[in-house]
């Protein structure tokens, strides 16, 4: 699973548009613009006219990497060391620690548009009724389409979102394909909002 940050600018003539894409279980030479003997085109042109982060090393495990790439910083210095259980440690609390700012607040502050599209997993409040503090409209984020959790079913997401409310594919209101699959849904609602 992946997730896309979509970013616009309010005066696009000042400020540069930024797409983040992160996606799980690709190594370093997977795309073509890296290596890969796999044909990647469209990646590849991406990387030919922006920027690539060829210095951004971390964890293998899918949590702490997302909450690196929010925040800039240690996974444990953001409060996820391991996964989103919380083992009652410092940096190890399972969610984001809210002395920390994510990408989505500090662009906010600049006058930029934040649209988050895939699987957040950065938080231990998964339940509909349960906190949101932790979610992606409170961490600086204007909408999102995704899941709160990590895997599940690419044809039925158990936790899957639009903004802070749990959705299914057949009772989704703005997104109805004819064959729904998780992956598909991501980038069709992240070209949607832009």
């Amino acid at each position: 699973m992946r997730f896309a940050l979509l970013v616009s600018a309010v005066d696009v003539t000042k400020q540069p548009n930024i797409v983040l894409i992160m996606a799980d279980d690709m190594g370093f030479s997977d795309i073509g613009c890296y290596g890969s003997e796999i044909k990647t085109p469209t990646l590849d042109r991406l990387a030919t006219k922006g920027i690539r982060f060829t210095q951004f090393y971390n964890t293998s495990r899918c949590c702490p990497t997302r909450a690196s790439l929010l925040t800039g910083m240690y996974p444990h210095q953001a409060g996820i060391g391991l996964m989103t259980g919380d083992n009652k440690l410092p940096g190890y609390r399972g969610e984001l620690g809210r002395d920390v700012v994510t990408i989505a607040e500090a662009l906010s502050v600049a006058g930029y548009r934040r649209y988050m599209s895939g699987k957040w997993h950065v938080t231990k409040h998964t339940r509909p009724q349960g906190p949101k503090n932790n979610w992606p409209l409170q961490r600086g984020f204007e909408k999102f389409y995704g899941t709160i959790i990590g895997a599940g079913s690419f044809f039925d997401p158990a936790t899957l979102c639009r903004a802070n409310s749990f959705i299914t594919p057949v009772n989704d209101g703005k997104y109805q394909p004819k064959t729904y699959y998780y992956t598909d849904a991501i980038s069709d609602n992240a070209v949607m909002f832009l």
